[in-house]
């Protein structure tokens, strides 16, 4: 042992543990990952209520979008951004995406950190989405309109169930509502057929339902559309504030985390497809151009 010790790997191998320990402990920014735009409505909301952080915005949009791809897919390329934001200073990471939230958070959580990290976070939307809905709903009938991969993974169902299992969850795919979104056909006149739509293949499942939660970032950007064809008394649930309000309370909670954080007011915007593309999306989302930067993961 005395030899294996007195040999340069074993001092090697000490100098980068210390590197890494230190590495660990300095303060950086908090990182925002979705597979496209629609994270872009989280982190305004998120910026609105911390503006003295500094925040990541990692976009891989050059694979979005994720709703259609399997589990196994959705969970190593939500790995390899977390795994970037992690290398890029990150201490806490917010997947503001709810397909890798439903798809990849647990295991990452359960067997990813441990081994990476395990004084880093990360954390989703849904279960901040979730935790507000007991107050909302009077009838205990919630509808969830979604990605096709949200709603396949039971996700909102799951943890809805977890903290209140007397109310009933019914669940329905938007699949066009990203692409119109993402065309800039949000305010478009042939959108509202698909809204409408949408809207009562979910109420023609339950007539009870009176909260309706927007399981998708890019929804909001639908929602004075949406608000148009939801009947009266219904409520319709977006994610921003909730996910912003929630992630406020966790750092308050969480002081060691806060102390890692960076707080200069400061944020920078990554993409895996060409910055052009991403400018000119990024701008239907927070209605300003930002500078961008594109890497790979």
């Amino acid at each position: 042992m005395d030899c294996i010790q007195s040999t340069p790997f074993f001092y090697l191998c000490t100098l980068y543990s210390i590197m890494k320990q230190e590495l660990s402990t300095i303060p950086g920014p908090i990182g925002v990952f979705d597979s496209g735009y629609g994270g872009l409505t989280i982190l305004s909301k998120i910026r609105e209520a911390l503006p003295q952080y500094d925040y990541i915005y990692l976009g891989d949009n050059a694979r979005t979008p994720y709703g259609t791809r399997s589990f196994e897919i959705v969970y190593e390329f939500t790995l390899q951004a977390v795994t970037k934001l992690f290398e890029m200073g990150c201490h806490l990471v917010i997947l503001a995406c709810n397909t890798a939230s439903a798809k990849a958070l647990r295991s990452i959580q359960m067997n990813d950190l441990p081994g990476m990290d395990p004084a880093r976070r990360v954390l989703g939307v849904i279960r901040p989405t979730v935790e507000c809905i007991g107050s909302i709903t009077h009838s205990r009938h919630v509808g969830i309109l979604a990605t096709a991969g949200t709603i396949k993974s039971e996700s909102y169902p799951l943890e809805i169930h977890k903290l209140f299992p007397d109310i009933q969850v019914q669940g329905e795919a938007c699949p066009l509502w990203v692409p119109l979104v993402e065309n800039n056909e949000a305010e478009g006149d042939g959108t509202d057929y698909f809204i409408r739509k949408y809207i009562d293949e979910l109420l023609s499942k339950d007539e009870y339902i009176d909260t309706v939660i927007l399981g998708c970032t890019h929804y909001p950007l639908l929602l004075p559309k949406i608000q148009k064809y939801m009947p009266a008394g219904i409520t319709t649930v977006a994610q921003g504030e909730l996910v912003a309000d929630s992630l406020k309370d966790y750092l308050r909670r969480h002081p060691e985390m806060d102390n890692k954080c960076t707080k200069t007011g400061n944020c920078a915007y990554y993409t895996t497809e060409a910055e052009e593309k991403f400018i000119e999306s990024a701008s239907t989302f927070l209605n300003k151009e930002v500078t961008v930067q594109r890497i790979e993961l």
